[in-house]
């Protein structure tokens, strides 16, 4: 599109001039007066009479790669680009695998990017794994990053600080996820998360509290095949204890758990779970169960 400016005079011929993508150009004998390199405008035409004219800025920054997703990827060719890459021929396409190679050399150049790398796919595999929000891996990342920066993997494992990460922002979010589920789809175990988990906690000083047993129950019901009437049950048990003052000090997901087997047992067409069931749903001993129902008795 050509914008006129009535008031720019040419100055060999006194004509108008007027814009022409980037260049200022004379309407009677073509003068380029003036010429701008950059076109700031959109990269295509918008049809649309809204505001929703959509410009190309590249993707937005994240926290979950090391580079913050600045860096260029060479692709492998999908959609409309797959035929192209079809036709490649094999020294062409081994060219394009070794400039493939060299491009992540240079892009992940110290151990400290191969880290981070690492430990961030490792963040995305389980939160993805666990159904967890991105806002919660952008968080678990920059939380890996921070452990990173305080020096703090000396001596413990990289999975065990990823595993540490997702749990301590569930942690801090009140996000019901318990260390058995998080270890049972992550590359560490239990005792190398808590290693790690208590070196954050220690020396990045984590806003951590008790997560509500309220938020246990839904997956817990789910999981032990027990219907929305045994959850609602169960929620009343729950809130009895809460007003009485007997969670504290407890495991909440133990707590959520006795509170469902409690619950099944109060009516004959409702299906009945074992304290062993439900121990170990939550990831915690019978005898935690037991003395949560005791107390479910005693009120």
């Amino acid at each position: 599109m050509a914008d006129t400016d009535s008031s720019a005079i040419c100055p060999e011929c006194d004509g108008r001039l007027r814009k022409n993508g980037t260049e200022i150009v004379c309407e009677d004998c073509g003068l380029v007066s003036a010429e701008d390199a950059i076109d700031r405008g959109p990269e295509w035409r918008s049809f649309e009479d809204d505001d929703t004219d959509p410009r190309r800025t590249g993707a937005p920054l994240t926290r979950s790669r090391h580079d913050r997703g600045l860096s260029t990827e060479i692709g492998y060719g999908s959609g409309s680009d797959a035929g192209y890459s079809a036709r490649l021929t094999g020294r062409k396409r081994r060219q394009i695998a070794r400039l493939r190679r060299e491009h992540n050399r240079a892009r992940i150049s110290s151990k400290a990017d191969r880290n981070q790398v690492y430990g961030f796919t490792e963040i995305k595999r389980v939160t993805a794994l666990l159904s967890l929000s991105d806002s919660v891996r952008e968080q678990a990342c920059t939380l890996f990053e921070s452990a990173q920066s305080e020096g703090l993997f000396q001596g413990r494992s990289l999975e065990g600080f990823a595993a540490a990460a997702i749990y301590a922002t569930c942690r801090t979010r009140s996000i019901a996820r318990t260390i058995d589920e998080i270890t049972a789809v992550a590359r560490a175990d239990s005792d190398e998360l808590t290693v790690a988990y208590d070196a954050l906690n220690r020396e990045l000083g984590l806003q951590t509290g008790p997560i509500d047993p309220l938020e246990y129950l839904p997956r817990f019901a789910s999981k032990l095949d027990l219907g929305t009437a045994v959850e609602r049950h169960a929620r009343e048990y729950l809130t009895a204890l809460l007003e009485a003052g007997l969670v504290s000090g407890r495991d909440p997901s133990g707590v959520a758990a006795a509170c469902l087997y409690k619950a099944t047992g109060d009516r004959e067409e409702w299906p009945s779970i074992t304290q062993v069931a439900a121990a170990e749903v939550a990831g915690v001993a019978p005898v935690t169960i037991r003395s949560t129902v005791s107390n479910l008795d005693d009120l």
